[in-house]
């Protein structure tokens, strides 16, 4: 048996989605830009999802951009802002703990003449609304921070970044939403200007995502062919997938049941607190989906590898640095003292977890910490 708890790398397909998807490949696989009867009704389908998806973020007339996935509707996001505002200024600010998908892209805008700013985080790995303020200035164009962090779980003071934001700036305002979607309320369209949705972090399927924008505020295309999704991502589009992600998305805030979630994490939280062996890195306020933790003197592989052992997948940080052998940027942001970082993992509840999954990975969590402490013992008497 297998208890999956990596649900922030990646979900389970919803057997309902994959339905679809498989449904709307077979009656629909015409090109939605071709002309003929099959390419119209491709494309009906293809606009049907498209107004589900902004409906359902509450913003029927926002605009969909449909993408392959995360990194590709921030990379739209951070690069296509900042080209098409330029002419405003070249100010950006982020945040130290931004996915690479976002921090990579402003470091390449560096390169193209951008100024960059990021913004610190404390222990918790919360960005200060005061220090946004000092940062932002007439020149800035675009402000990016995320809503939950994919590696700790905190949970961004959006509301009050955005009032910075508007009072300070003209700038676009800007979130990656892809670990909060269906877990905790979008601050979009009230608080932000554009968030990034991705489908396989909520049941649907790799390969699908999007920007959601508000009308008129999109941003420019930073691919070019035959100026699909309105011009702003060419490409032939991939209409089953948007159709299964705006089914996706329906299903997971219909009926995602946070609450245990939260009951879970407390009860691991509860568990270790007063460990010496273990500091907790996510904030207790943060998204319940996510709990990390960190072992002192071992390495988050050497945990990963335990839990394996006996059936348990966790990871030792996010999915995409977890194989980098590293310290993560977001770790070392926070400040965890040197005998802890490199002893991260992460547990991400998902849908399909059981109240005796949790149970079970909490006595695998004491056994691994006894097998610690005796090594520990026997170092001592070495």
């Amino acid at each position: 048996m297998m208890i999956y708890l990596d649900n922030s790398a990646t979900t389970i397909p919803d057997a309902e989605v994959l339905e679809t998807f498989t449904r709307a490949n077979l009656e629909y696989y015409a090109n939605p830009a071709s002309l003929h009867q099959a390419g119209n009704q491709a494309e009906r389908l293809l606009e049907s999802a498209r107004k589900q998806i902004a409906a359902l973020a509450g913003d029927s007339e926002g605009t969909v951009i449909f993408t392959s996935g995360g990194t590709e509707a921030n990379n739209l996001a951070i690069i296509g802002y900042a080209r098409s505002l330029k002419h405003r200024g070249n100010h950006i600010i982020t945040t130290e703990i931004e996915h690479d998908s976002v921090r990579n892209a402003c470091l390449h805008l560096e390169t193209e003449g951008f100024e960059i700013d990021f913004l610190s985080v404390n222990e918790a790995g919360e960005v200060s609304p005061e220090e946004l303020r000092q940062k932002i200035r007439k020149e800035t164009i675009l402000v990016s921070v995320m809503h939950v962090n994919n590696e700790i779980g905190t949970v961004q003071p959006i509301e009050a970044c955005s009032k910075v934001v508007r009072d300070h700036s003209r700038a676009i305002f800007h979130s990656d939403c892809v670990q909060s979607l269906g877990k905790i309320s979008l601050p979009y369209p009230e608080w932000v200007d554009a968030v990034t949705l991705s489908a396989h972090k909520i049941h649907g399927l790799k390969g699908t995502g999007c920007l959601l924008t508000k009308k008129f505020k999109e941003p420019e295309a930073i691919s070019f062919g035959g100026g699909q999704e309105h011009g702003y991502r060419s490409g032939t589009v991939n209409t089953p997938g948007a159709a299964s992600f705006a089914k996706a998305i329906r299903k997971v805030l219909e009926g995602n049941d946070v609450t245990k979630y939260q009951r879970w994490n407390r009860r691991l939280r509860k568990m270790m607190e007063s460990e010496k062996l273990v500091r907790i890195c996510s904030p207790a306020e943060g998204s319940p989906h996510i709990f990390t933790i960190a072992f002192k003197g071992i390495t988050g592989e050497v945990a990963v590898n335990y839990f394996q052992q006996r059936g348990i997948m966790v990871s030792t940080s996010s999915a995409c640095s977890s194989k980098a052998n590293k310290v993560s940027h977001v770790i070392q942001a926070i400040h965890l003292p040197d005998d802890y970082r490199k002893g991260v993992i992460r547990i991400s509840f998902g849908k399909k977890n059981i109240d005796d999954e949790i149970e079970i990975l909490a006595q695998v969590i004491q056994e691994f910490l006894k097998t610690i402490k005796k090594g520990m013992k026997q170092h001592d008497m070495e």
